[in-house]
């Protein structure tokens, strides 16, 4: 009994396997007919996928010189470049296949419906691809400028501009990231982008202060700082007047490199020869009457 299954599974298995090879047999020769009837359409299709990689090639090329001359940011131009060279591939194996005769609708519409599919899926992610590339091309800040991002309150000196991601290091050491499609959708403040800024001290004197001295000590001290422009106005004028004193408005200008510093000793050195010249700085006061 076990010699007979045996000898049936044995001849099973030769049958199974002189069935395989029954139709490895004739899709090969399916093939090799398919291939001499279209063996003309065959190389011509071969022929334009060489040459349409040339062209590609030499396409990639040329847009390649054009952002050399424009001096578009690296990053961005290898990632455009990539973009055409991949489309380009693309286009020369669709109507490669054209050739040949294949019908290539129905691949067009799965990879139609596969690209929005993915879209859908990477719709954040695509959101700051197109926001680094708007960044890298338009150049609202560059690497090394301070900016102050609005919609998240973030500020910082830009340390990388990435394609995705654009980081940020605060005064205080620490490393902001965010995504290239929040700074493009929202409104941000470039500190660093124009080579001088106004700076601007405001403080209070009393009542009585003698306006025009006031005025001497302060352009002295205007005067002996190098770092103030002297080819841009300076400015002394009373911007309010509050309930214990007046509000004095100082404003000059310096280079953007020198605004902190010169913002910290113009108030450090006022403050010096307002007490050094009896021009008081007055604080709140309350007067209470008593009635009897």
């Amino acid at each position: 009994m076990f010699l007979e299954t045996t000898a049936i599974s044995v001849e099973e298995a030769a049958a199974n396997v002189e069935q395989s090879v029954g139709i490895v047999k004739q899709t090969m020769d399916d093939i090799v007919k398919w291939l001499i009837n279209k063996s003309g359409s065959v190389i011509a299709a071969f022929i334009f996928i060489f040459i349409g990689i040339k062209i590609t090639g030499l396409i990639v090329k040329l847009v390649k010189r054009g952002f050399d001359r424009s001096k578009i940011d690296s990053s961005v131009a290898g990632f455009l470049l990539s973009v055409i060279r991949i489309i380009g591939y693309i286009l020369v194996f669709i109507t490669a296949a054209t050739i040949v005769g294949f019908e290539v609708t129905s691949f067009v519409a799965i990879l139609g419906t596969a690209s929005m599919a993915i879209g859908l899926a990477l719709q954040g992610a695509l959101s700051n691809l197109a926001g680094g590339v708007l960044i890298l091309l338009l150049k609202p800040f560059k690497v090394g400028d301070y900016i102050v991002e609005n919609n998240g309150h973030n500020e910082g000196t830009v340390e990388s501009i990435d394609i995705f991601y654009t980081r940020l290091l605060t005064h205080d050491n620490r490393l902001v990231v965010i995504p290239n499609g929040t700074l493009t959708n929202s409104s941000l403040i470039n500190v660093t982008s124009e080579a001088k800024r106004k700076v601007e001290v405001t403080i209070p004197v009393a009542y009585n202060t003698d306006l025009k001295k006031m005025k001497e000590v302060v352009h002295g001290i205007l005067s002996e700082d190098d770092r103030i422009l002297d080819s841009e106005p300076k400015d002394i004028f009373i911007s309010s007047f509050d309930d214990s004193g007046m509000t004095i408005a100082i404003r000059a200008w310096a280079a953007t490199s020198d605004y902190w510093s010169v913002l910290w000793d113009l108030r450090e050195n006022i403050k010096a020869a307002f007490d050094e010249n009896g021009i008081e700085i007055p604080y709140n006061r309350v007067e209470v009457e008593m009635k009897n």
